[in-house]
């Protein structure tokens, strides 16, 4: 059992910064690709960025290409993601999620087993 517990989302202006987290309990998480994926109203969730479990390979959508940054910290159980140059079209609620172990990474939500409750980010004009 993997819990995910979400933190950093808030509101901001264009062209602002901020940093999500996402804590995950457990001993298996070093062994888990770990994603970002977002969901705006009236909007499917849609794929935003993933790191591998091994942490040597990160994987972005176009849309947020040279923007953001995925990492994680394993002695943290923690998985981040920074956002910069952030635009009102970002404006979602980010959920982090957790693959089975020793995965490679997917794009699509029905490849991850947990995720978390969820951040919203609001981006200003």
């Amino acid at each position: 059992q993997v819990q995910l517990v979400e933190s950093g989302g808030g509101l901001v202006q264009a062209g602002g910064s901020l940093r999500l987290s996402c804590a995950a309990s457990g001993r298996t998480f070093s062994s888990r690709a770990m994603g970002w994926f977002r969901q705006a109203p009236g909007k499917e969730r849609e794929f935003v960025a993933a790191i591998s479990w091994s942490g040597g390979s990160t994987y972005y959508a176009s849309s947020v290409n040279g923007r953001f940054t995925i990492s994680r910290d394993n002695a943290k159980n923690t998985v981040y993601l920074q956002m910069n140059s952030l635009k009102p079209e970002d404006t979602a609620v980010y959920y982090c999620a957790a693959q089975p172990t020793r995965y490679s990474v997917k794009y699509e939500p029905t490849a991850y087993d947990y995720w978390g409750q969820g951040t919203q980010v609001t981006v200003s004009s």
